[in-house]
């Protein structure tokens, strides 16, 4: 089963349409949501908002905000919680790189991989 990512609330332009220009192609689809897709994840929902709703969902979160981001997961799983994980994105990836990145992860890798760390990607 391939994992599931939501895109922070910054990554609803262009990274977002690189996905879905990923997904248009029709091979190892990616299945992911942004910040303000879902009801019970709308737009202005807090790092620790989105690391909870994340962790309820099963899906990785996908981010740029690698200051807030590494120290609220950090206060997550202090607190007794998990997380599908954190990819934060570097300063320069291309978008189009970001999706191939996330294609591969979801579909040549374990959840067991990602769980309760967060990584810099592509």
């Amino acid at each position: 089963m391939a994992l599931t990512f939501v895109l922070d609330e910054h990554l609803r332009g262009v990274t977002w349409q690189a996905i879905r220009s990923h997904n248009a192609k029709g091979a190892f689809l990616i299945d992911a949501v942004r910040v303000g897709d879902p009801t019970d994840l709308p737009l202005g929902s807090t790092d620790p908002e989105v690391l909870t709703w994340a962790e309820w969902e099963g899906r990785i979160i996908v981010s740029r905000d690698e200051g807030t981001m590494k120290t609220h997961l950090a206060d997550h799983l202090k607190a007794g919680r998990h997380s599908p994980g954190v990819l934060l994105i570097r300063k320069g990836s291309r978008p189009a790189d970001v999706a191939l990145y996330l294609a591969a992860v979801a579909h040549a890798s374990d959840a067991e991989e990602w769980q309760d760390q967060y990584r810099y990607i592509p």
